[in-house]
């Protein structure tokens, strides 16, 4: 994992708070894919205040979370830790801490933009037993008017934005890399409905967004309220989204 996790220093409430969930019929699918779940084990990469992780105990999987910011691990065990299923480790893409061939799913949610692909792939490939997957996730907000929007407040007030998901694109080449060319894509409808404060604070989440002292940030934050006036109607704005998947086999090192 590129040593980024910091920037997400001091954001974990807006993460827990704001930060949506993955489509259910993605669970489902999962479920399909192992099942029963209650057979499985998941280690979920990246696991930040554990929204992904949580799905996966609701859905029956076993789980562990991988995440090395201290204050987003600490959200997902306050959150998950009264549940003897899950389990919390301090560690990266690269060195989550795992035993070898301990886990039958590799999971990593709205997080391999962040990560080293190669050293990831070689990590799965230790830690998942035989027949074992990995399973690459996002939300993604699509080009609808409101997203666009979006995006252009954030090239104009955030220095250090590239685009969502970390400016990775759809079947990127460095998906394709990790599965080696083999996987299989799926895309499920999840619609966002927002009220003026989630809203704010799904923004704010992001590891690029102005933090409350910036130098642009009053400006910033009036950007997303004029924004949200703009595109809401009753309080409430509906933003598209899917949550697309990406499962296969981690590929063997070339040469």
């Amino acid at each position: 994992m590129r040593n980024t996790f910091d920037r997400f220093n001091g954001r974990h409430q807006d993460y827990q708070a704001a930060r949506p969930s993955y489509a259910q019929e993605f669970l489902d699918w999962l479920g399909e894919l192992y099942a029963p779940p209650e057979r499985y084990t998941a280690a979920d990469i990246g696991s930040g205040t554990g929204k992904l992780s949580a799905q996966l105990l609701a859905a029956g999987f076993r789980v562990c979370g991988v995440e090395p910011n201290p204050d987003m691990r600490g959200a997902a065990e306050a959150l998950l830790g009264g549940d003897s299923r899950f389990s919390s480790l301090n560690g990266t893409d690269h060195d989550t801490g795992l035993p070898d061939r301990s886990v039958d799913m590799v999971a990593a949610a709205q997080a391999f933009h962040w990560f080293d692909g190669p050293a990831f792939a070689r990590e799965c490939r230790r830690i998942l037993r035989p027949g074992g997957r990995a399973v690459l996730v996002w939300n993604v907000r699509g080009s609808a008017p409101v997203n666009q929007a979006l995006a252009q407040v954030f090239r104009e007030h955030c220095p250090s934005f590239h685009g969502f998901t970390g400016g990775m694109g759809e079947d990127d080449p460095r998906i394709r890399d990790f599965f080696g060319g083999a996987y299989e894509k799926r895309r499920f409808p999840n619609p966002l409905t927002l009220d003026r404060d989630r809203f704010l604070r799904r923004c704010f989440s992001s590891s690029y967004a102005l933090r409350e002292g910036d130098a642009d940030y009053e400006a910033f934050r009036a950007a997303l309220e004029a924004l949200f006036d703009t595109f809401a109607s009753g309080g409430q704005l509906i933003q598209p989204n899917e949550t697309v998947a990406y499962v296969g086999i981690p590929a063997a090192p070339r040469g």
